[in-house]
């Protein structure tokens, strides 16, 4: 019987995380960077495993910054003694010593599957069921400005590569209307769009836009924020349906599916409390039969070395796209992720994540246990 490494210290830290193009607008909020919150675990041999967790703000994620990283620095000391080989039993540690609050745990938990990964000697996408494909098809949001403005993105992020696009909507329906007509005409007609209203619009709103755009081919994500109002809308929407928002955790994913409402998923680690709830739902998802997008609610570059693996880790036929959320900042706080090349996001080399990162540039934690 292999001996028990417990895991030893635990820290935190807080990074600003800024955004490359300044402001990012959803739902009519502004937001101009993610408040990430690192974790750092380290095992009895010395092996180092590493998460990140970050609201998208207060508007957007239950677990706003603050209270991120409150909570994070209440569970660091849950952690010690545990088994650096043993992720979800960490888990279970966690929600025994909290109430919910998924995001909360999130950047402990995937710190915790780094690390059993690293002792492993194993990439996190082996230990998460192996590697369908080394490469994920990207997509880039155009936050809501005007038409002519958010087609001229349109245009921006295909120079760039980029060949799936994520239009936000969830405003007045006559004028997202025009912001999606206005960026369909502004891409080839191969380009994926998708019409992200992140739950904006009641179900009268939702019906009048998907009465102006019966002739324009995209996919309709999220457009309500309940599952009764998407249950509604989807009898008279004859477009591929996708819930992201609505997905917060296995029941309302069964839930969803039950109803014949939906045609895929985007799943948040941040939204699902870490790496180990994303990967049970991503196979509950697949075996479903459904389109599958993995994802978080902000983070750099630790957060979307995460989102590759989980992704490798998706059968091929059941991938729609991810993000790289690492360029949508300023500030890195890893090396080892590949450059994107080609609108594709692609699967770091080594054990864990596949990453290195040098804790001097947080400065000092916010948090220590152990």
């Amino acid at each position: 019987m292999t001996a028990l490494v417990p895991i030893v210290s635990a820290r935190a830290w807080r990074q600003y995380q800024p955004f490359e193009g300044g402001s990012y607008i959803c739902r009519g909020q502004t937001e101009h960077g993610f408040h990430a919150v690192i974790v750092e675990l380290v095992a009895a041999d010395g092996t180092v495993g590493w998460g990140e967790a970050a609201p998208l703000g207060a508007f957007y994620a239950e677990a706003f910054p603050e209270e991120m990283a409150e909570g994070t620095a209440r569970l660091l000391p849950e952690v010690i003694g545990l088994s650096a080989d043993a992720p979800a039993r960490l888990s279970d540690r966690l929600n025994e010593a909290m109430l919910g609050q998924p995001g909360v745990k999130s950047a402990l938990d995937m710190a915790a599957w780094d690390l059993a990964a690293r002792r492993a000697g194993l990439p996190l996408a082996d230990l998460l069921g192996g590697v369908a494909q080394r490469s994920t098809a990207l997509y880039r949001s155009i936050s809501q400005a005007t038409p002519d403005e958010m087609a001229e993105s349109a245009r921006h992020y295909l120079d760039e590569g980029y060949r799936r696009l994520q239009v936000k909507v969830g405003q007045d329906p006559l004028e997202d209307i025009e912001r999606l007509r206005a960026v369909r005409s502004a891409v080839p007609a191969d380009v994926v769009l998708y019409a992200d209203a992140n739950g904006g619009w009641l179900v009268d709103d939702a019906l009048r836009f998907l009465r102006g755009t019966g002739d324009v081919d995209f996919w309709l994500e999220q457009p309500c924020m309940t599952l009764a109002e998407n249950r509604r809308l989807a009898r008279s929407c004859p477009h591929p349906f996708i819930l992201d928002e609505g997905i917060t955790g296995l029941t309302s994913l069964l839930e969803a599916h039950a109803d014949g409402l939906i045609s895929g998923v985007t799943l948040k680690i941040a939204r699902l409390g870490g790496v180990g709830p994303t990967r049970v739902l991503r196979d509950v998802a697949t075996a479903l039969g459904l389109k599958v997008t993995i994802e978080d609610t902000g983070g750099s570059t630790i957060d979307t070395a995460a989102t590759a693996h989980l992704m490798a880790s998706v059968p091929a036929r059941h991938v729609a796209h991810t993000v790289d959320f690492m360029n949508w900042v300023t500030v890195q706080n890893a090396t080892g992720m590949p450059p994107c090349s080609n609108g594709l996001l692609h699967l770091p080399e080594g054990p864990g994540l596949g990453i290195t990162v040098d804790p001097e540039q947080f400065g000092a934690p916010f948090a220590t246990a152990g």
